[in-house]
Order: structure tokens, then sequence, then C-alpha cells
């Protein structure tokens, strides 16, 4: 089986520096495939998974492939789909609390 090249949405960087400027580390696993989600987020000892999507393409361009709503039915953890740097925001305040003026 020849495999693709795992495609990145073009608001991934600006979504890991997000991440990054609120203190996460952030391991990018977009080349893994099979539908495993983008990021790896660690903040304040909590591992956490991430699905980039990018919120500028139309609704139904940004929704889960099939192999991502496979792993996401499938994964007994959380797992949770960012298209902005808001949505960066939102997470880290849903996660831990954290507050900032920014």
């Amino acid at each position: 089986m020849v495999r693709r090249a795992a495609s990145v949405d073009e608001n991934q960087a600006e979504v890991v520096a997000a991440f990054r400027k609120m203190g996460c580390s952030v391991q990018p696993l977009h080349t893994v495939g099979q539908g495993c989600p983008d990021l790896l987020i660690g903040h304040l000892g909590v591992n956490r998974v991430v699905e980039v999507k990018d919120g500028k393409k139309p609704l139904g361009k940004r929704q889960l492939t099939p192999d991502q709503q496979t792993w996401h039915n499938q994964w007994r953890g959380e797992v949770d789909v960012a298209e902005s740097v808001d949505d960066a925001v939102r997470l880290v305040r849903k996660w831990t609390g954290w507050q900032s003026d920014s």
C-alpha cells in the first residue's frame, strides 16, 4: 500500500504557536496518519490530542475524514478539534482554567 503524504492545514503553524505561547509543549503527529490527530499537547503535566481543521475552509471541507472519524470513535481518551487560535485559547482554558488578559 502506498501512503499519501500527510497534509497540514494552513492554520496549523499559528495554532501550534498559540499553544506554545500559553506554555504548552507541542509535538506534531500529522505524519502518523491513519486518522491520528495532528498534535500532542502537554500542559501542567497533562497530555491532550488535538485535531487541527482550517476554520477558513467551507464547513464541508473541514469535517473529519473517515480515518479521523474512526480514530476519534475508537479513542478511549479525550480528543479535541481546533480551527483557530481562539479555539486553542478556549481549549487551554477548558483543560486548565488558565486565564489571560490577551
